[in-house]
């Protein structure tokens, strides 16, 4: 009887475990929804980089023109306006990891194959990379010196006009934050009147026309909102009214809490704990950093060969042919967007936070 077999690292097999496991990681991927390579998107996906060569993609930023302009028949000759660019960098890097078995007769005593439940491990793993990566990048956990849960490269502390606590309007330190100072609608407010009124403004989210930021809370803010009953808290608002096509149908709103002036909400339990303002080193274990993100907010690179739908897969045998070993390896680079050493579409929501 003729049968067909593909061999480790069989070309043909390796490009099918690939995609297999790019799949995977997408579907698993909390971030996924919210990247695209359209400048529109919460994180914008640059692909400069994955036909060519290079470790950093530069990208720019134009200010608005603030001039008045000449009326009538001024002389315009002479009152021009300069324009003014900042640039950010993203930095590129590879990050592997690998499982590997005891051998043929440890594979001969369980009932699963060690390929697959090598595919699922790694599968696992990446995702939860990727989205600590998002999450410390964003909200800028500055205590996290490891560049594998920092997409890479190391987070930026966010900036005074980026950051907000619910301590008070003038504050802009984690560590002051205190148990009487839990989440609230409030803070809300304040972070889209920010978004609004910044120079440059927050840019939303476009949702079939209509405008939206997302902000991301961790689950024990979330508890303070649902269980807050002063007035014109959680309880007196309705939390999600999320019917209709546009809705249902945008993976943005996938999950959400609900819509609140104009934020749509998320939970995560990967949103950092808060950071000491002098040293920028230590967490502040009591309090959650809460993020509002608008258009932009993180800049998503890949290298050669490699992107959201391809991994680097290898199959190795050691041992004389009786270990399997399984690697997945990808080349990349996550960042927050920063101008100028202005954060570019975050603002940090400080509360504390605690279980319940």
């Amino acid at each position: 009887m003729a049968v067909t077999s593909y061999g480790v690292n069989d070309p043909l097999a390796v490009k099918v475990w690939s995609k297999r496991l790019s799949i995977e990681v997408l579907k698993n991927t909390w971030a996924s929804r919210f990247m695209g390579t359209s400048s529109a998107n919460v994180i914008q996906i640059k692909d400069e980089l994955q036909k060519g060569s290079g470790d950093k993609i530069t990208y720019g930023l134009r200010m608005q023109l603030t001039g008045t302009g000449v009326l009538g028949d001024g002389t315009l000759e002479g009152n021009e306006e300069s324009l003014t660019t900042y640039s950010d960098a993203v930095i590129l890097n590879q990050l592997r990891h690998a499982v590997r078995s005891a051998g043929r007769m440890s594979q001969q005593r369980v009932p699963f194959s060690i390929r697959d439940e090598a595919l699922s491990g790694l599968r696992d793993w990446w995702a939860d990379r990727l989205d600590f990566a998002f999450f410390n990048q964003v909200c800028g956990y500055t205590p996290q010196t490891q560049t594998q849960w920092t997409g890479l490269q190391a987070p930026i502390y966010p900036d005074n006009n980026h950051y907000l606590n619910a301590l008070s309007a003038t504050s802009t330190q984690d560590e002051s934050i205190t148990s009487a100072f839990t989440f609230v609608l409030p803070l809300i407010d304040r972070a889209v009147e920010r978004a609004r009124t910044l120079a440059p403004a927050i840019r939303p989210v476009k949702v079939d026309g209509k405008d939206f930021w997302v902000a991301f809370l961790h689950p024990y803010q979330v508890t303070d909102l649902r269980t807050n009953t002063a007035t014109g808290q959680w309880l007196d608002i309705q939390k999600a009214a999320m019917t209709g096509g546009e809705i249902e149908d945008n993976p943005i709103f996938d999950g959400a809490l609900g819509v609140y002036n104009g934020a749509i909400l998320h939970s995560d339990y990967r949103v950092p704990q808060g950071v000491t303002s002098t040293a920028q080193t230590t967490p502040v274990t009591s309090v959650r950093r809460a993020v509002l993100c608008g258009a932009q907010a993180a800049m998503l690179a890949y290298g050669r060969d490699n992107g959201p739908e391809r991994y680097t897969w290898v199959e190795e045998l050691f041992d004389y042919e009786n270990e399997l070993g399984v690697s997945a390896g990808l080349i990349f680079g996550l960042k927050k967007t920063n101008f100028n050493a202005q954060d570019f579409a975050t603002i940090v929501m400080s509360s504390w936070a605690a279980a319940h």
